[in-house]
């Protein structure tokens, strides 16, 4: 639905008057960290590394740990936006738990413009970073920083925007709760399965 809104808004009807702007400069796009230099000290003082790997398919035991004493910005929470420009190129809502944030992947904020702006124009603008990623002559493909300056968005009027945040700001939220319980059941599924398949547990019919 908001997708549909997104493009309805800004491919369909866009407005003339609206100023046209980078994508970099709606959004701060942090690159992670080289994370094998953090290693954590204790089991208490650590956090799991977020990488390409674990944005698609969420943490398994061979996850890599690093201590939690880096830089609050490098932390990622549930809801963070998350861009990966190398390898595999895929923009995502973040719903798991706290993680240390990977070189790869770019971490994406912005204090002038709400989530559901940036979250949906950075997606928007994927399949070109995809295309120029593949285009390139190295066995990992990529894009560079400066890409991000070359694709073009469309800013509406602060009260335009607004307007239509009442609409989206829901949505996102919706979809953010959505994720978060999926990833609790997921986990229950995980954590359950092997006990009844076992007969550890038991179910009554």
């Amino acid at each position: 639905m908001a997708e549909t809104l997104f493009r309805q808004w800004f491919i369909e009807e866009a407005k003339e008057d609206w100023e046209e702007k980078p994508l970099d400069e709606i959004a701060d796009y942090l690159n992670g960290l080289a994370c094998q230099k953090f290693p954590f000290e204790n089991d208490v003082n650590r956090l799991p590394v977020l990488k390409i790997k674990e944005l698609r398919n969420g943490f398994t035991e061979n996850s890599d740990w690093v201590t939690s004493k880096v830089l609050e910005q490098y932390i990622v929470k549930n809801g963070d936006v998350i861009f990966s420009w190398s390898g595999s190129l895929l923009v995502k809502i973040w719903n798991g738990k706290n993680c240390v944030l990977n070189q790869h992947l770019f971490k994406v904020t912005s204090e002038k413009y709400p989530k559901w702006f940036y979250y949906f124009w950075t997606k928007h603008h994927l399949q070109k970073f995809i295309s120029i990623a593949e285009s390139k002559a190295t066995t990992m493909g990529h894009i560079k920083r400066g890409d991000l300056h070359v694709v073009m968005v469309l800013v509406p009027s602060k009260e335009e925007t607004e307007e239509m945040g009442i609409i989206m700001d829901p949505i996102v939220e919706k979809l953010i709760k959505n994720t978060k319980q999926i990833c609790t059941l997921e986990q229950l599924r995980d954590t359950l399965l092997p006990k009844l398949m076992s007969g550890v547990v038991r179910m009554k019919i």
